[in-house]
């Protein structure tokens, strides 16, 4: 049979490459990127190039089950169903709320939010984009009237000045940075500026790194506001022509700071540098600003925007080629969600609760109760669990129990809801196992729809696989359901191109160019024109039949007036307490979210295998951390138990600790950062400050540790620490604890299993090895000690892919070393070669001491290129390394 081909969209981030998978029945080959794609001309990110590893039925939710017991489909849609009709008949429809994701296609999000806002009659949904881009969508339309993004990739190229403000783009969004890298390469002049607390690799293309006191952006923004005024560099005819309220910006600005030596002492970084970037923002007309989280998970993230957005409106720099203010989404999904009014502020097709907009959809959705105010954003709608306000709660393909503030809260709060459903494609997340009711949803690869990245850019997303067992699409799911309820006429979709057919004729539907969104030219599509559809950026009408890169290039906004409007900014800065650290958050470069997909890629896990922090050595010293130790993160709310990470460089600022969003219950003991976060948020946009929460730290001195490998999945182990990942022949833990080790290992003795046991002893150092051989096959391994480096695990991980362990191996696993000479690759840089920082070391000492010559030598940065700003960090400590050993000989 030949193998299938197909087009699809990564689900990755919201940069949307495109994908190209060949499939021959369940077997998928390797990934590429979609040469023809426009947003990534056929690169793709390790993550995606890992994609055909992650489509295995590992941990899938394959049946609908209630309380634990595998139930049918129609018993389960008949319970969910029967149970909003009784709470909405006894508490009213605010008692019900849907909780929504950006990995929701948008035909999924289009039918979840009908039925939630147009015939259930409650606003009560919103979505875990709420974490990621809400105060970006907030500003846009306090500014320009609706929630437009006015640029393109294009602009990224085109720009002079690229500005990247709380953005760690090299690792978060690899494909554009990878893009701005080769941008710059071509255009020497092209400046950047990385404004961050931390250095991270996006740094490694920096001309100037920013590296401001966490909450002082806004104050640095309107201090460059106040700047460009002062040296008569503002557009005054566009100011003149296409907004309103420069004044009142303007005086609102001014209290930023009285001079560049009072904004050093506000915003921590040295005034000469604050100069060379105002003046290179004074001189250059095209620039670009691109940002994300950092800007968004603010406590005033709504104000940072707008004052990004104040900056370009005074000087012009919108709509033009290489000139907008940019929001980069986190998730593949998050600007389809929004399309569809997925936030709770928000009604469909980019309209929200005023009279003729809810009139409207009525209308078109021949709706009986379209809700008449917004719902409970992400924060309060979980308080409103925990207070019994909601009494039926669904979520959908998401994991708030590990991703929302104050985490543990929002477990509790589920134990108060008389019906939690949660429809997933996974089975063994934190939430799944607080729900009433599992829904087995379809997953990337069995999915057909559409998402839309952040430059406005439709694609589609085709299925290659079928789903397993009872997984089914999550369009389907809730159709299912909105019929149960009686609303059989409104929901008659039996694929996806009728809901997507819909979902354009609404944004038509009475727009006359009234709204930005419009899809009038993709309504009427057959479904083989569906299936066709290439990506495109919206809108697509008659205006602008083949979509549109850039918006406000007419001067034409979407305000009740036609002008943009500048909104007046007043800075605060967050108060000090040098007693605490500050916690910041964010992604590592392998990871995606709750790792439940890229945790079944045993390559992604190698760069970074367990939960960390990062601190400054200053903070460390004072606190008796160690470099590589366990410590234990703490506040009121709770703890968790991470490694930590010690650097004397300008890495990670005084005061401020990283950690990183990622590790759940599934993959480590305590790590779910969530727990440490505290429910401040933005007043206008409802997004959760998830950048600043103050936390100490301090030692986790244990008794021992070590490692499990062992060729089945063993869950959570009993042991005060253990962090899991995959190999590529089993399953490995990092483990320790604070008490003696024989509790630990009798249990591990008795896991599942028949064979023999090699042992080896020594109690006065809780040191310990054992080893199951089954039919003459390793089965298991646990090497612990009290305080001992084991070294490379690889030869030991490596055994487990024999077909019998012979004499040799089984004196060297009592003997805790690797037979003969071994090879150890060191930490992972290149995950898509798997290339360690050993043989990069060595290659530099052999004379490559470039990326390019270290791609040659080795392959490393070759393919995604997203491990190039850690390889140039190698050249350059083996540089100051190799001097040091000069001079000392």
């Amino acid at each position: 049979m030949t193998p299938v081909t197909t087009h699809t969209t990564c689900p990755y981030c919201g940069v949307g490459c495109g994908v190209e998978v060949k499939s021959q029945d369940l077997d998928v080959a390797p990934v590429a990127g979609l040469q023809a794609h426009p947003a990534n001309f056929g690169r793709l990110c390790v993550k995606g190039s890992a994609l055909h590893e992650t489509t295995d039925h590992t941990d899938r939710l394959l049946h609908p089950t209630l309380n634990g017991k595998e139930t049918t489909w129609d018993k389960a849609i008949g319970l969910v169903a029967d149970k909003m009709r009784q709470v909405i008949s006894t508490h009213g429809p605010d008692a019900v709320a849907f909780y929504g994701s950006g990995q929701l296609l948008t035909e999924d999000y289009y039918v979840a939010n009908k039925l939630m806002k147009g015939f259930v009659g409650s606003a009560n949904m919103d979505t875990n984009s709420r974490l990621c881009m809400a105060s970006a969508v907030a500003a846009y339309k306090r500014a320009l009237g609706s929630d437009t993004v006015p640029g393109s990739y294009q602009d990224l190229e085109e720009a002079d000045l690229m500005v990247m403000v709380g953005s760690n783009a090299a690792w978060a969004h690899p494909i554009l940075f990878q893009r701005i890298t080769a941008a710059k390469k071509a255009n020497p002049d092209m400046k950047v500026v990385v404004i961050d607390p931390r250095f991270t690799a996006t740094c490694d293309i920096a001309d100037l790194h920013l590296p401001v006191r966490p909450g002082s952006d806004t104050t640095l923004f309107n201090a460059l506001l106040t700047y460009m005024h002062d040296q008569n560099c503002l557009d005054n005819d566009f100011i003149a022509e296409h907004c309103e309220g420069i004044t009142d910006a303007l005086d609102a600005a001014r209290a930023a700071a009285a001079d560049f030596a009072d904004l050093e002492q506000k915003t921590g970084v040295d005034a000469s540098e604050l100069e060379t970037f105002f003046s290179w923002f004074r001189d250059t007309e095209k620039t670009v600003t691109f940002y994300s989280q950092g800007v968004n998970q603010s406590i005033d993230g709504t104000d940072k925007a707008n004052a990004i957005i104040n900056l370009h409106l005074a000087t012009g720099r919108i709509g033009k080629p290489g000139a907008c203010p940019f929001s980069i989404t986190g998730q593949p999904n998050a600007m389809g969600g929004r399309e569809v009014g997925g936030l709770a502020n928000q009604l469909a097709a980019h309209m929200d609760f005023a009279a003729e907009d809810r009139e409207r959809i009525k209308r078109f959705w021949n709706a009986p109760s379209v809700a008449e105010k917004p719902g409970y954003k992400a924060v309060d709608l979980f308080n409103a669990v925990k207070d019994g306000k909601i009494k039926f709660l669904w979520i959908m393909s998401t994991n708030p129990l590990v991703s929302m503030p104050d985490a543990d809260a929002v477990k509790e709060a589920l134990k108060q809801c008389e019906l939690v459903v949660v429809s997933d494609c996974m089975a063994n997340t934190d939430t799944t196992a607080a729900a009433h009711v599992l829904l087995p949803a379809a997953s990337w690869g069995e999915k057909n729809g559409t998402v839309t990245n952040s430059e406005r850019r439709i694609s589609r997303q085709r299925g290659f696989l079928p789903p397993p067992g009872d997984a089914r699409p999550d369009w389907w799911i809730i159709t299912q359901v909105a019929r149960h309820m009686g609303f059989e006429d409104a929901f008659p979709y039996e694929h996806p191109s009728e809901i997507f057919d819909e979902h354009a004729r609404l944004s038509a539907f009475e727009n006359n160019g009234r709204r930005d969104f419009d899809l009038s030219g993709l309504t009427g599509m057959t479904r083989e024109q569906y299936d066709a559809l290439a990506p495109v950026q919206w809108p697509v009408n008659d205006t602008y039949p083949e979509g549109r890169a850039r918006f406000f290039d007419d001067g034409r906004f979407y305000t009740p007036s036609g002008k943009a409007r500048f909104v007046p900014i007043n800075a605060q800065l967050p108060e000090q307490d040098d007693a605490t650290l500050i916690m910041n958050t964010g992604r590592v470069r392998d990871h995606w979210h709750t790792m439940t997909r890229t945790a079944k890629s045993s390559r992604l896990a190698r760069h970074i295998a367990e939960p960390y922090a990062d601190f400054h050595i200053r903070d460390a010293s004072q606190r008796g951390i160690r470099d590589g130790a366990l410590v234990e993160l703490h506040n009121d709310r709770g703890q968790i138990i991470v490694r930590a990470k010690v650097s004397d460089d300008k890495r990670q600022r005084p005061g401020e600790v990283f950690v990183p969003m990622h590790w759940t219950s599934r993959y480590a003991s305590s790590a779910r950062m969530g727990v440490l976060i505290n429910q401040d948020n933005d007043p206008v946009s409802g997004q959760p400050a998830l950048k600043i929460s103050r936390v100490e730290a301090r030692p986790f001195d244990v008794e021992w540790q070590g490692f499990v490998l062992s060729r089945t999945d063993l869950g959570p182990l009993d042991a005060d620490y253990w962090a899991y990942n995959l190999t590529d022949t089993g399953h490995m833990y990092e483990v320790a604890h604070r008490d003696s080790p024989e509790a630990f290992l009798q249990k591990i003795e008795q896991s599942e299993g028949e064979g023999s046991w090699l042992r080896f002893s020594d109690e006065a150092n809780h040191h310990y090895r054992l080893a199951r051989v089954v039919d003459g096959r390793l089965d298991l391994v646990v090497f612990i000690h009290r305080d001992y480096d084991f070294g490379t695990r690889q030869w030991l991980i490596d055994r487990f892919g024999d077909e019998e362990l012979d004499r040799n191996d089984r004196r060297a696993l009592l003997a805790g070393r690797a037979p003969g000479a071994q090879v150890d690759k060191g930490a992972i840089i290149c995950s898509c070669f798997q290339v360690g920082e050993n043989a990069i070391k060595e290659a530099i000492a052999q004379g490559a001491d470039t990326a390019e010559a270290l791609g040659k030598a080795l392959l490393c940065g070759t393919n995604c290129g997203s491990c190039i700003p850690e390889l140039k960090t190698i050249i350059q400590k083996s540089s100051v390394e190799f001097t040091d050993a000069a001079k000392a000989g």
